[in-house]
């Protein structure tokens, strides 16, 4: 049954694409794992890029606004070379009220849901006239509105109230196909690698920096053999990772050994006890992190992306600076941000969301048990130094944890069956039009 749309979507003009497939998603970690292979796929079925014909469809990315976002993500994802049009989550509001200030729209498309708060996504498809599809990791929260629901698994689609299940259908994790697309063709060198994930997003890398360089040098003094890995989101920097272990962050104070200097080369940081650690610019850094025994991560989508690699992993939560590490979504997240209620109802919400959480990394979620470990709590860098050393002593164990993650993460093709729930929405007379995959 069609979703009714609230608006007429703009004339198309001579020259226009026919329809547009428009993607909407948030943060560095969905750009990614989701916007990334499904725009490639894309790409290619669509023969974008390519010589010859104008290509009946064009394709979008479209920011939304989310408390956590750097603003930069925008340039990350233009330096793709996958869409004809890229709008920052700022620009949001302004697309919304005047659609046509950003350039013509084709008359037919279809909005994807690929990361951000649902709504926005829901907004945006009524405004255009476009028809609507929500990827469900594990809700679809308006089915009314969505002509199509691509959920992650029978969770997602479980959770549908019945009238709307003829709605949804399960395509399987989109993560499971970074495991095909990660090749050790430039093996690390020799050693116990293991990867520092201190998470993208401001609030995130404010603590996570500082706390994972200071258990790095107390991991290399437990396991000399240790190598270190952290790469680099494509929304921060060298420099921003720098500040964020300089005293320009005050959370960096409570944490041993003073900012890290970089190498001579670029490539690495040195920390002030003399622990290098190698930056990994490439990014999306799959087959670096696929070389890896072990990840000491904070929460997010880097859970289900190490967990798609099946890389062991310990995630950390150090509840000691809840004023800092607000890191939710959706309108509570907003409220909790801004400057007269951070100080009380941010620090409020944090503690009801961890006393409410359940679990928190991906993995566990999806199995509904502890399939990696979580520490959350006043957890210091010696703690988990020590810990993480027992693992990289205890290979049997390390096997054990990615063979449990291998089982979770499914078959890969679930990128293409979204793409096949994509072109099943454009309009009738379009879809054979396409090349071949």
């Amino acid at each position: 049954m069609p979703v009714a749309r609230a608006t007429a979507a703009p004339v198309t003009p001579p020259g226009t694409a026919a329809a547009a497939i428009v993607l909407v998603s948030n943060g560095p970690g969905e750009l990614s794992t989701w916007v990334r292979p499904l725009a490639q796929h894309l790409h290619r079925r669509l023969g974008l890029g390519s010589a010859g014909p104008k290509p009946f469809c064009g394709l979008h990315l479209v920011l939304v606004p989310c408390p956590n976002g750097t603003g930069t993500e925008h340039r990350a994802a233009a330096s793709w070379g996958l869409f004809e049009r890229t709008l920052p989550a700022r620009r949001f509001w302004s697309l919304l009220l005047r659609p046509r200030r950003f350039g013509p729209w084709p008359r037919q498309g279809v909005v994807v849901f690929l990361g951000g708060d649902q709504f926005w996504s829901v907004l945006l498809s009524a405004r255009l006239g476009y028809r609507h599809l929500t990827y469900a990791e594990w809700v679809a929260r308006w089915p009314r509105w969505n002509d199509r629901i691509a959920a992650m698994g029978p969770r997602a689609a479980d959770r549908l109230p019945r009238r709307w299940r003829s709605r949804c259908s399960v395509v399987g994790d989109l993560m499971a196909d970074l495991s095909e697309s990660a090749r050790s063709d430039a093996p690390l060198p020799p050693g116990h690698w293991v990867a520092l994930l201190p998470g993208s997003k401001p609030a995130k890398l404010q603590v996570g920096v500082p706390f994972l360089l200071d258990t790095a040098d107390r991991l290399a003094a437990l396991q000399p053999d240790c190598r270190f890995l952290l790469p680099l989101a494509p929304t921060i920097g060298v420099e921003g990772l720098l500040r964020h272990a300089s005293p320009a962050n005050p959370i960096a104070a409570a944490y041993r050994g003073g900012p890290p200097s970089l190498s001579l080369e670029g490539d690495a940081l040195i920390t002030a006890a003399g622990t290098r650690i190698r930056l990994e610019r490439q990014s999306p850094a799959h087959t670096s992190l696929s070389q890896c025994c072990l990840a000491l991560t904070t929460v997010g989508a880097n859970t289900a992306e190490l967990a798609a690699l099946a890389v062991p992993m310990l995630v950390l939560v150090p509840t000691q600076h809840l004023g800092v590490m607000q890191a939710w979504d959706g309108l509570a997240g907003l409220l909790a941000r801004l400057p007269l209620l951070r100080p009380l109802l941010g620090t409020l919400l944090s503690l009801w969301r961890l006393r409410q959480r359940g679990f928190l990394a991906s993995p566990n979620i999806a199995a509904g048990r502890l399939v990696v470990p979580e520490r959350v709590g006043p957890i210091t860098p010696a703690q988990i130094a020590a810990e993480a050393a027992d693992w990289l002593a205890s290979p049997a164990r390390l096997t054990a944890m990615r063979d449990e993650l291998v089982q979770l993460r499914g078959r890969p093709g679930a990128v293409a069956s979204l793409a096949d729930l994509v072109m099943e929405l454009l309009p009738p007379g379009l879809r054979g039009s396409q090349p071949d995959s």
